[in-house]
């Protein structure tokens, strides 16, 4: 295989590396062995190379599942405009377990956090409860998901 290397938080991921996230990507069960196999490593490399992949954070491996599937019938994401410094509102929002992830941006709002929910009245308790109770919170706008229409984790080895 070619090099291709690229500089990802400090982590150079190389043609082998992307096809050991790729095939785990496809299969996040699959054995060592069977990787090895596929791309033509030992098995002990391929162990050594996911590793330092999990170590240096370039790799999770995780279960995911589909909110709905599984009693959460309510997903949203929050614009949330706040005053002054952002970090205090970021760490408060990170602490809870509605939320999936939050994301500091330039535009219209200062953060979108994406929350998964029972249903609308745990959605409404959220964001009255205590989203807009956050110190330094000015507004909020919600976007509810009517359907997800694609969500894919494929992109990281493009």
């Amino acid at each position: 295989m070619a090099e291709t290397n690229r500089s990802v938080t400090g982590a150079t991921l190389d043609d082998v590396s992307k096809a050991i996230i790729a095939r785990l990507q496809t299969d996040g069960r699959a054995a060592y062995s069977a990787i090895a196999r596929d791309i033509g490593l030992s098995e002990a490399a391929v162990r050594q190379r996911v590793q330092r992949l999990l170590d240096s954070e370039v790799l999770q491996i995780v279960a995911v599942t589909d909110p709905a599937q599984v009693g959460f019938d309510r997903q949203a994401m929050i614009g949330i405009s706040v005053r002054g410094d952002l970090t205090p509102v970021q760490d408060a929002l990170s602490k809870l377990p509605e939320v999936a992830y939050v994301v500091l941006t330039a535009g219209r709002f200062d953060l979108l956090v994406e929350v998964v929910c029972a249903d609308d009245d745990h959605l409404l308790e959220l964001l009255t409860g205590q989203i807009r109770t956050i110190g330094g919170v000015t507004e909020t706008e919600t976007f509810v998901y009517l359907k997800l229409a694609k969500q894919r984790y494929d992109w990281g080895t493009r």
